[in-house]
């Protein structure tokens, strides 16, 4: 399946509240990391077992709370470039994250906003 979703990410006010809610809902288990993409801040791996697996972090200031897609691309400067070709809007632009790949994030024409994902080459 060509750009399959690969990653969702719960961007959480209280992220110590969240790991306990949903840990105890799915049973998921939960691995804390450092942040790849906030230096110095927390991030958690939610592995999931069969399926899309993500993560939860700290709510950047003044950005939403809620889950976030990812889907997964070739080119994630091309792929970047046509959103906004076709009246997407970006978000955050291409941004490394260190040994894992590139992400950006993009508004379609009618306010959904999703995550872009290159992953780096094994």
């Amino acid at each position: 399946m060509a750009n399959p979703f690969v990653h969702v990410e719960l961007n959480t006010p209280d992220p110590k509240k969240a790991k306990t809610f949903y840990s105890k809902l799915f049973q998921w288990q939960l691995e804390d990391v450092p942040n790849p993409v906030v230096p110095g801040g927390s991030y958690t791996m939610i592995k999931v077992g069969e399926g899309t697996g993500g993560g939860l972090m700290q709510q950047i200031p003044g950005g939403p709370s809620g889950w976030l897609s990812y889907v997964g691309v070739d080119d994630i400067h091309a792929a970047t470039k046509k959103a906004e070709s076709l009246g997407g809007e970006v978000m955050k632009d291409v941004t490394e994250v260190p040994s894992m790949g590139w992400l950006s994030f993009i508004r379609d024409p009618n306010g959904a906003v999703l995550g872009l994902w290159q992953a780096k080459s094994k």
